[in-house]
């Protein structure tokens, strides 16, 4: 029998079927990304090296995921607000199904790249159809429901290379490449709860298959970034991304040139991942009762200054207050930027919106290492982190000058 979770077509409160709809994407997201997360970290590198993969290649390898991304989130998001969220999310729950097992046949480092970017195509399809359905089920709560979301992916984030580690380290004495495989054996294993559930929700209204023609993803693109507003917040998740993909790149080498020892940096990086996966509920519940912009600026602006103060520090202490300053930032401002969108957005185009939310977010999370990696390469590290700062300070700007007037949608009964 079928888990029947209907998706009503105006808001209203939440429901004990509300409540087991959330925890039933937050399971669902928290194996998937565990899924994905595994099959990358840290056994992708590793893996590349044992098949004779050169640096150059390894590099490439690890850029076509988040290309999957950028390529089709928005295009999913259109999709999904035509053909309705249920078939792509099965999509998905085919492809997170599907993806693991080709690596069990990769003997050659260029076939990681098909393998890599068809892999990335369920994350991309995945993370706006999920925003889009919280969104329209929890709209009154919405801000405060994407951070529990947000969350438990982050959980499945975190966990994910420590069972890949343990997983390699216990089958170090077997021959060849068959530790490796034993990891993607688990990825696969972890998709496996994605599948049946992506095939146990159900929409009320199904909506009819029928022909999506270029004109209406073009419309849906034109819509989105000629709105002045929505451009601006994709701009503010870019900057954002842009300033966190530079923190978790380059910091650990900062750091190391610094002589802090690997276990004081693994300290650094565990606090920010707790902050995040703690506070974003939080975040999110603040952001369906204050004025969303307010939290954006704070947020990204706190990233920006915290990031820029890198090269600043030279104590274990001050490196902790960074991650602390750079987790909270993060937090505040992107658990809000999608509340936001959900506000302005036209209804009948909320996965879209979400979708060209994902892909600006890729592009700056793709962006920020390689555009800081070339600075730090001709300036040093002080003016790679101070970009960032610059960034976040310009783009707090463009926002503030775009966002001003309308109004922000409060929750139901605050506001």
């Amino acid at each position: 029998m079928k888990l029947s979770i209907p998706e009503p077509d105006e808001p209203q409160a939440p429901t004990s079927t509300d409540r087991r709809l959330m925890y039933y994407i937050s399971l669902l997201g928290f194996f998937a990304i565990f899924s994905t997360t595994i099959s990358k970290n840290p056994v992708l590198p590793l893996f590349m090296q044992s098949i004779g993969s050169s640096d150059a290649v390894i590099g490439l390898i690890s850029a076509i995921s988040p290309f999957a991304g950028i390529l089709f989130s928005f295009p999913v998001g259109v999709l999904s607000d035509r053909l309705g969220r249920r078939r792509l999310l099965i999509t998905a729950g085919v492809i997170f199904l599907v993806a693991p097992l080709l690596y069990l046949f990769i003997e050659a480092p260029l076939w990681m790249i098909p393998v890599r970017f068809f892999h990335g195509t369920a994350t991309a399809i995945l993370g706006p159809v999920i925003s889009a359905i919280i969104v329209e089920r929890f709209f009154d709560k919405k801000g405060e429901m994407l951070g529990k979301y947000a969350s438990s992916t982050l959980i499945g984030r975190t966990f994910a290379p420590i069972a890949g580690g343990m997983i390699l380290s216990f089958f170090a004495a077997y021959p060849g490449i068959f530790r490796f495989r034993m990891v993607y054996v688990a990825a696969a294993l972890a998709a496996v709860p994605v599948f049946v559930m992506t095939l146990f929700y159900r929409e009320r209204n199904d909506r009819p298959l029928k022909v999506i023609t270029l004109s209406i993803f073009r419309k849906s693109f034109v819509d989105f970034f000629s709105h002045r507003r929505l451009r601006a917040i994709a701009l503010v998740d870019m900057a954002a991304y842009f300033a966190f993909g530079t923190f978790e790149t380059f910091l650990p080498l900062f750091l190391a040139s610094r002589a802090v020892d690997p276990y004081h940096i693994g300290i650094i990086f565990a606090v920010q991942v707790l902050l995040i996966a703690t506070t974003k509920p939080v975040f999110g519940w603040i952001a369906d009762r204050i004025d969303k912009r307010l939290q954006i600026c704070t947020g990204l602006l706190l990233s920006g200054i915290s990031i820029g103060a890198i090269s600043l520090s030279s104590s274990f202490p001050q490196f902790i207050a960074i991650s602390i300053g750079t987790g909270l930032g993060i937090s505040l401002s992107t658990v809000a930027t999608s509340a936001y969108v959900a506000d302005i957005a036209r209804r009948e185009e909320i996965g879209a919106s979400m979708g060209a939310l994902s892909s600006t977010m890729d592009i700056g999370h793709s962006m920020g290492p390689l555009v800081t990696g070339m600075i730090i390469t001709v300036a040093g590290f002080t003016a790679g982190f101070f970009a960032s700062f610059v960034l976040a300070l310009v783009i707090t700007g463009v926002f503030v000058w775009s966002a001003k007037g309308g109004r922000t949608v409060l929750s139901s009964g605050v506001g």
